[in-house]
């Protein structure tokens, strides 16, 4: 009878990056996601993980099925069920080694030999406590890439400071052009910044990658996130320093609001149920004429003044009222459907569920997949936003369990026996 195999069994990876192994010392969001980038396009990344010291993502209490209660730590959590964890980790594989034991320091430097890329993302001070500089890393593996993750780059005044999302988010300058004129600054979602600049980390090893394969040298890459925070400030950043015009003032920032470019009714309008919204943006007259027709054509919109742009935009405080009353009846996507059809730009506000649940567009594309874990079972997690023409993301296993992959790491990649693994164990190094 033929043998059945483990389909959680590592195996040959397929993609535009196979052959590409990483000793990946990433944790929280800003290194997981992009190493979680190389992994589904093949590379064989091998998550290392400290027992005695689990990945935040592992401990967050956000499980399939649970009640969310995100920033909350479990205290005896379960370190295959986290869902940030989960969702960051597919395609890994995952081993333990406790780097402040001189047999785990030995065996990391092994696995490092037998890989060409090595990433972090600590905070700074901690590969350097553990004699894992570029310069010490190059001596095992002169070829060796090495990706350094951190808030302010590993140079510099502020270099020593430990920093994560919302922290960059203000520092960068992201968070005092948010809200709205005259109120303080909103801020952005949560650790907005950890997955934006987790995509630069990913572009930095790619070009690393190419660059190597053309001339067969390494590299030394050190991204700092608040960098890439201000590479997203964009226009307001430009409007500053040109035209000298500060990104707070009495008319900015304007909110759902259009800057440049007259349009009324233009924003975020109530719709039906708890938090429930719809976006209307009206740029000319026929779009407006087939709202007022929409609406029924009550009094309140068939005002001569509000037949012109600059008429409406006067009146923008009015509009939004009226409107808002009128949207409050019907279901955001109803009524999204119903204002397209006449002509009327218009999209539903959509939150996680609708996401994955409603979009007939991202269902098209298959931004969201499912997966089998052998402790929560088959579950929903995101994808790529990229398609290729010629490969396509190789999803060959969720995330690793705590530790899932020592034997075939440590045994058939490095060639310890099942003797000496064990010994390890017992001396707490794996």
């Amino acid at each position: 009878m033929e043998q059945q195999l483990d389909p959680r069994s590592p195996a040959r990876r397929s993609g535009l990056l196979s052959g590409i192994r990483v000793a990946d010392f990433c944790w929280m969001g800003v290194g997981s996601v992009a190493t979680r980038m190389l992994a589904d396009f093949g590379a064989e990344v091998i998550k290392i993980e400290d027992r005695t010291r689990l990945d935040m993502p592992r401990r967050l209490p956000i499980y399939k099925g649970d009640l969310r209660s995100y920033g909350e730590e479990d205290p005896n959590p379960d370190p295959n069920k986290g869902g940030l964890f989960n969702n960051y980790c597919r395609n890994k594989l995952g081993v333990t080694i406790n780097m402040r034991t001189p047999e785990g320091k030995e065996l990391c430097e092994r696995l490092i030999a037998s890989s060409s890329v090595v990433t972090e993302n600590f905070a700074p001070g901690v590969m350097e406590r553990w004699g894992l500089t570029y310069d010490t890393v190059k001596e095992i593996r002169p070829d060796v890439i090495m990706a350094r993750m951190s808030g302010y780059g590993h140079d510099g005044p502020h270099s020593g400071h430990k920093s994560y999302g919302p922290v960059i988010q203000a520092v960068c300058g992201l968070s005092f052009n948010s809200g709205l004129a005259g109120r303080e600054p909103s801020g952005w979602g949560l650790s907005y910044m950890d997955n934006q600049a987790a995509y630069y980390n990913s572009a930095a090893l790619l070009l690393a990658i190419y660059h190597r394969m053309l001339t067969g040298e390494g590299g030394e890459i050190d991204v700092s996130a608040v960098e890439v925070g201000i590479n997203l400030l964009g226009p307001d950043l430009l409007d500053t320093l040109v035209n000298q015009r500060p990104s707070r003032r009495a008319d900015f920032p304007r909110g759902n609001r259009l800057e440049f470019e007259g349009a009324a009714p233009h924003g975020v309008y109530p719709a039906s149920g708890a938090d429930e919204w719809v976006a209307v943006a009206v740029f000319d007259d026929r779009a407006w004429e087939s709202l007022v027709e929409v609406l029924g054509s009550p009094d309140w919109a068939t005002d001569p003044n509000l037949a012109t742009v600059a008429g409406r935009v006067a009146r923008q405080d009015d509009l939004d009222a009226h409107l808002s009353q009128w949207t409050k009846n019907f279901d955001k996507h109803d009524l999204m459907h119903r204002l397209q059809a006449a002509g009327v730009p218009a999209g539903a506000v959509q939150n996680s569920r609708d996401l994955a649940e409603v979009d007939a567009q991202i269902a098209h594309r298959g931004t969201f997949f499912e997966l089998d874990h052998p402790v929560i079972g088959p579950a929903l997690f995101e994808g790529n936003p990229m398609s290729f023409s010629r490969t396509e993301q190789h999803n060959w296993r969720s995330a690793p369990l705590l530790g899932e992959d020592n034997d075939y790491v440590f045994g058939e990649l490095l060639g310890l026996s099942a003797d000496e693994r064990a010994d390890l164990t017992d001396r707490g190094a794996i």
